[in-house]
C-alpha cells in the first residue's frame, strides 16, 4: 500500500530525493518513517514524520537528510543531500497509526523498497 521512489546510483557527496505514495488511502493522520537496510546488516531507522510535521533522524543522517510531507498530495518525501557509501542500502517507507519513532515494529504499513547506491 505504499510504495517508495526515487532510488538510483549517485557519487559520493551528491544527493537524491525519494517519495513515499501510499495508494487505496489517505494516511495523512499516521505517522510516517523511512528506514533503510543495507546488505548484512540490520534494518535502521533514517527518520519519521508526524502528521503535524515535527520529525525526528537517526543519528547517522542527521544534517544531511530531511523528511517532509505533503499531505495534499498524499506523499512524503527523504530528501537526501551529502550522501556517503555507508548511505547505500534498500530504502523503505512505512505509515504507523499514531506513531513515528524508531521502532519499525510499530509501524502498520509497509512499502517495497527502493534501493540506492552511493559509489564513484
Amino acid at each position: 500500500q505504499l510504495q517508495a521512489s526515487g532510488g538510483g546510483l549517485v557519487q559520493p557527496g551528491g544527493s537524491l530525493r525519494l517519495s513515499c505514495v501510499p495508494s487505496g488511502r489517505t494516511f495523512s493522520n499516521y505517522g510516517m518513517g523511512w528506514f533503510r537496510q543495507a546488505p548484512g546488516k540490520e534494518r535502521e531507522f533514517v527518520a519519521a514524520i508526524d502528521w503535524s510535521g515535527i520529525t525526528r533522524y537517526g543519528d547517522s543522517v542527521k544534517g544531511r537528510f530531511t523528511i517532509s510531507r505533503d499531505n495534499a498530495k498524499n506523499t512524503v518525501f527523504l530528501q537526501m543531500n551529502s550522501l556517503k557509501p555507508e548511505d547505500t542500502a534498500v530504502y523503505s517507507c512505512a505509515a504507523g497509526r499514531g506513531y513515528s519513532g524508531s521502532s519499525y515494529y510499530r509501524y502498520d504499513y509497509w512499502g517495497q523498497g527502493t534501493l540506492v547506491t552511493v559509489s564513484s
